[in-house]
């Protein structure tokens, strides 16, 4: 007999009957559906072949497992790639069975038709139920998107939120009969998909949804139509998933073939109760997932400035950059539910110190075949720019390592906000103390200085639980991409629960000494004498941490959070958060082997006077006599243009002068600063750093203080012209105006506006001294609402000039 003709003639057998059999058939499907849900079958089942030849064998491999079809679908095909061509297989280790799944982007093959065993040759698919059309109602103005807040994406995709049910609808070759048809959903995600590691999630049809697991349920039907709910675990990973509709046959599986128009986003859910990053108010909701446009605090704690930053966490192809950021880290796909894993990756990727990620840093004014960091207006460049060169963008400092990383979470759905801290500490060695060393004279001592105060760092707080910690350490959590200190072997910062920091709970992961140093450090200023006897001359407890702020909820103005990270100074509770940290492990350096007596009965201050970049201006120094005596005060007094981290680049004014202090009297003594003094060497942000210490002649005590400055940049003025529609022309015209004696050369302007216009630059050879430049721009707006265009403007010798614009953007 000719193989042919022997399979033609197979009957497959149940219990003796056949299954053709109208009374047969329902028991049948009943049992199979049965080993499909890992339920134990209704009765034992036989499986035999007339005349003698090969036994069907059902979906498991073994031909007896009770774990059925989602086991073999986890075995067989699940390792299978997309390629036609030889490739190298993955090297295995003994470990384990298939290599990593950590890439988003790659994929297997899953086949169309999946077999259980010989196929008879009357076996034709379009006789059982066919899925013809899949409709994912992915518009933004369709219900999916509205109902998950994904409506502002620039994707055509479906993107939802776990733990919310979506609805989809299939459309199928004939009408749906439940007691004769059965098909269920997969959604893959992922090279090596398995379903005990959440990357392969068969969804079988039921009758009722529950919260936070994996389900689907029809929830209408018409003609050859259903509608289905489809809900997703509040636990599962955040990425791209690919869709496939299954219908089970007597010889096999029926699948949809591969497209890409069902992919499905699934993302973190702030409005979920069940997920880890749940956020109980909406106006905070709004503003930390959904605002796309947020603002940077600079400037130092004397002078606090503003800009806008452009995150554009919902433009063209960013969700894909920020997801190929976890590729590149090559973190589990298993791994991507777990949002304190996913802040630890990226703040390591962020940076390139270790991986060559996103941001390549650079602090020496020198930004040769790049960006000046001043100059970027957002973070949508940055991003498109390394997801398709996959190499690090030049440059960025504090404010660039913390906008993207801002785009990053809340692209993803993490509630999450960006954070200035005045006066922040670089601790070189986390001993709660920056140690300022003076010679003989009172002069700082560059060379056994080695701690710095910057006039202000920018991390990111991401909102999340911490199961891994005790209770009460959850919320806003410290994470911090700018490469300083490494951590666990990386640049990389956090997460670290911000009540951890404030009560003093440093020995909780990650990163938590570091931080509490940041915000909590003494600066302890020190003399070495000839005998090498050191001597401390003044602590002081207050400079480090002064003020924490973040943008208000709902507006453009500054929340000040200074005391979600620590206690008042000098309260109970702020010393007893002390002796906590200190009790954990965190090192305070104690003061009992040298003398500390303050000179009491004299004080000193100083004030730098406001000035606009390219004048002169004065800083005056102020002495307060309180006691009977008199003193002579030899007085030095040090300019240095310094970066904003507190690094000095060089010293450009000193000045020295001895002062008569007669008893109860104040004097003032006023030194000039010309701008021809300073504007040469000036860096990035005109920041200066004065340091005044006084030696009072008498007791031989030292008076020392510090203090930053900056001077006053001009800005850009940014007009609008004609009506503002969204899809009709409009146009804006940028101006800036010289106010340096000099020539500008190389000059680059830059305007963005989320929701309005992706970033347009321009380029002027010069820009002669007290001229006027205008630059008008045409743009069609892509959306209504209240919209905002930031521009800047960079050159060799003036940089951090920036100008901005709230536009209402009326429906057409």
């Amino acid at each position: 007999m000719k193989p042919s003709s022997m399979i033609s003639r197979i009957q497959i057998n149940w219990n003796g009957h056949d299954w053709r059999s109208t009374n047969t058939w329902p028991a049948f499907k009943r049992c199979f559906w049965c080993v499909l849900t890992h339920s134990e079958p209704l009765f034992p089942t036989t499986v035999s072949a007339h005349p003698v030849a090969a036994p069907f064998k059902p979906a498991s491999p073994t031909g007896s497992s009770r774990h059925g079809l989602r086991e073999e679908l986890s075995t067989r095909w699940m390792s299978e790639t997309t390629s036609t061509n030889e490739e190298k297989k993955p090297l295995l280790n003994g470990r384990r069975a298939l290599p990593s799944n950590n890439s988003n982007e790659e994929e297997n093959e899953v086949p169309e038709m999946e077999a259980f065993g010989l196929i008879p040759r009357a076996f034709n698919p379009k006789d059982y139920l066919r899925v013809v059309d899949i409709h994912m109602f992915k518009d933004p103005h369709e219900a999916n998107k509205q109902q998950h807040h994904t409506d502002k994406y620039y994707n055509p995709k479906l993107i939802v939120r776990r733990g919310q049910p979506f609805q989809i609808q299939i459309d199928f070759n004939r009408p749906y009969n439940p007691e004769t048809d059965q098909f269920w959903l997969e959604y893959l995600i992922g090279r090596y998909p398995q379903q005990n590691k959440g990357t392969y999630i068969p969804i079988l049809v039921g009758d009722v949804l529950k919260p936070g697991e994996w389900g689907a349920k029809i929830t209408h039907k018409e003609n050859n139509s259903i509608r289905l709910s489809i809900m997703s675990s509040a636990t599962c990973i955040i990425g791209k998933f690919r869709l496939y509709v299954a219908v089970w046959t007597p010889f096999g599986i029926l699948r949809t073939h591969r497209n890409p128009a069902t992919d499905t986003y699934i993302l973190f859910n702030p409005w979920c109760q069940q997920d880890a990053v749940y956020l109980d108010d909406e106006k905070e909701r709004e503003e930390y997932v959904l605002n796309d446009v947020g603002i940077v605090f600079h400037g130092n704690i004397n002078d606090i400035r503003l800009r806008s930053w452009s995150y554009g966490q919902f433009e063209e192809n960013i969700l894909d950059a920020c997801l190929f950021l976890m590729d590149k880290a090559e973190l589990e796909l298993s791994g991507r539910g777990n949002p304190i894993k996913i802040c630890r990756v990226a703040s390591a990727v962020i940076n390139s110190r270790d991986d060559n990620g996103v941001i390549a840093g650079s602090w020496d004014n020198t930004y040769t075949y790049g960006v000046a960091p001043s100059a970027w207006t957002g973070s949508v460049d940055i991003l498109l720019e390394y997801h398709s060169s996959k190499q690090p963008v030049r440059y960025g400092q504090c404010w660039v390592f913390a906008g993207v990383f801002n785009t990053f979470l809340r692209c993803l759905g993490i509630p999450a906000r960006l954070i200035t801290n005045y006066s922040s500490a670089h601790d070189n060695n986390a001993n709660l103390q920056l140690d300022f060393f003076l010679d003989d004279e009172g002069k700082m001592d560059t060379k056994l200085t080695k701690d710095s105060v910057w006039n202000y760092h920018c991390w990111n707080e991401a909102w999340m639980t911490r199961p891994d910690l005790p209770v009460g350490f959850g919320g806003w959590q410290v994470v911090d991409a700018t490469p300083q200190e490494t951590s666990d072997g990386m640049y990389r910062c956090g997460p670290t629960s911000v009540q951890a920091i404030k009560h003093g709970h440093v020995c909780f992961q990650f990163d938590a000494p570091f931080v509490y140093a940041e915000v909590n450090s003494d600066i302890v200023y020190s003399r070495r004498e000839r005998n090498g006897a050191q001597v401390i001359e003044k602590i002081d407890t207050n400079h480090i941490g002064q003020l924490i702020v973040t943008k208000e909820v709902g507006r453009d103005g500054m929340l000040d959070i200074t005391e979600e990270y620590k206690f008042r100074e000098g309260s109970e509770e702020e010393r007893l958060a002390l002796e906590t940290a200190v009790m954990y492990g965190v090192k305070k350096q104690t003061t009992q082997d040298t003398v500390y007596q303050p000179q009491k009965d004299v004080d000193m201050d100083f004030q730098v006077q406001k000035a606009i970049l390219g004048s002169d201006f004065k800083v005056t120094i102020t002495f307060r006599n309180k006691s009977g005596n008199n003193y002579t005060a030899n007085t030095y007094l040090s300019g240095n243009i310094v970066f904003y981290t507190g690094v000095t680049k060089n010293e450009f004014k000193r000045h020295s002068f001895s002062a008569k202090l007669e008893p109860f009297s104040n004097r003032a003594f006023d030194v000039v600063v010309k701008s021809s003094e300073y504007l040469g060497d000036l860096l990035d942000q005109a920041s200066f750093h004065f340091f005044v210490t006084t030696r009072i002649n008498e007791t031989g005590k030292i008076l020392a203080m510090q203090k930053a400055t900056i001077l006053e940049i001009p800005t850009l003025r940014i007009k609008t012209q004609g009506e503002t529609v969204a899809g009709k022309e409009m146009s804006v015209t940028v101006e800036f105006t010289n106010p340096l004696r000099q020539t500008l050369e190389d000059v680059t302007l830059r305007l963005e506006g989320p929701g309005l216009l992706t970033t347009v630059k321009k380029k002027f050879r010069q820009i002669p001294m007290n001229s006027t430049l205008t630059w008008e721009v045409k743009f069609i707006p892509k959306r209504a609402g209240l919209r905002k265009l930031i521009a800047s403007l960079n050159c060799d010798v003036l940089r951090h000039v920036y100008g901005e614009l709230d536009v209402q953007i009326q429906k057409q």
